[in-house]
């Protein structure tokens, strides 16, 4: 009962937050739903999986580049068919990267992750007749016909409360989701990998199941990105935006579900906090950060 009333408080508090707070705070907060669905597509795979990697942002940024260049290529697309199209770019590339790599294991799956997002990353930059390079793609929030009710996405609050339907629908699945016969049996392959293979089940499978899917939250997410930001860059499939991953994952902790939602809230509120006070906010979220492991 307890918990369920804290459940409820906390929906409370975030449906009345529009409505007693200003327009930064609102937009702050959606920031911080769309990290959190990042930080836990990131903890599903590490902390559940115990699959370290180093490459989770090219997932995140190919559905933001989906995103941009659908909406920009493809007139009259919809909001929802957009981040649907990512969302299935995404989850494709994760079954086809985890396709190639998931032979490996420990510090080899790690680096080869590193190296395909490096890889993804070149790409973004040299093929400039798609992403734009360094310049970037522009991306416009398309209003959401209901047929009885328009949305205007460019509103923070009408966003905010679209981003906190979808993102937050789909986190309460994956929180489902770990709660099933193939989330135990992730938790079985973490717990005693021996274990799991004596008892019949396919390691390989579950490994390249949990890493599709993890790919397809990333990249809902970073649809999602690309929509609050309406702007997509290199930045989005950088190896910085998966060091950004991994401290939200580590500072919320990966032992828990709900880990990453408060590391989300944590990172992206001290990022916007120092930079709005400081130039080298990066070095002081970096020394907070190590004085946090430490």
């Amino acid at each position: 009962m307890n918990s369920l009333i804290k459940k409820g408080t906390f929906l409370l508090i975030l449906v009345l937050f529009p409505f007693v707070m200003g327009k930064y705070h609102v937009s702050l907060l959606t920031e911080i739903i769309v990290f959190a669905l990042f930080g836990v597509s990131y903890n599903l795979l590490l902390g559940y999986g115990n699959l370290l990697s180093f490459g989770h942002a090219m997932f995140f940024g190919l559905g933001a580049y989906t995103t941009a260049v659908a909406f920009n290529h493809i007139p009259g697309l919809g909001f929802f068919p957009a981040i649907l199209l990512a969302t299935g770019c995404a989850t494709l590339g994760g079954l086809l990267v985890g396709f190639l790599i998931l032979r490996q294991k420990g510090a080899s799956f790690a680096l080869l992750t590193l190296a395909f997002n490096a890889l993804f990353y070149a790409m973004a930059i040299k093929f400039t007749f798609i992403t734009h390079g360094d310049d970037g793609l522009s991306v416009t929030r398309p209003n959401i016909n209901l047929g009885i009710l328009t949305l205007n996405t460019s509103d923070v609050v009408v966003f905010y409360f679209v981003t906190l339907v979808v993102v937050g629908a789909v986190i309460l699945l994956s929180w489902f989701f770990t709660g099933t016969a193939m989330g135990r049996t992730i938790i079985l392959m973490r717990e005693n990998e021996e274990r799991m293979k004596f008892l019949g089940f396919s390691t390989k499978i579950t490994r390249l199941t949990l890493f599709t899917l993890t790919g397809g939250l990333a990249g809902l997410a970073g649809s999602f990105y690309a929509l609050f930001f309406c702007f997509v860059s290199v930045d989005a499939i950088s190896i910085a935006m998966t060091t950004t991953v991994l401290l939200i994952t580590f500072v919320g902790g990966s032992g828990s579900f709900t880990g990453p939602i408060l590391g989300a809230f944590v990172y992206i509120y001290l990022q916007n906090f120092l930079s709005d006070v400081t130039d080298r906010w990066q070095l002081f979220m970096g020394l907070i950060f190590i004085s946090m492991v430490l």
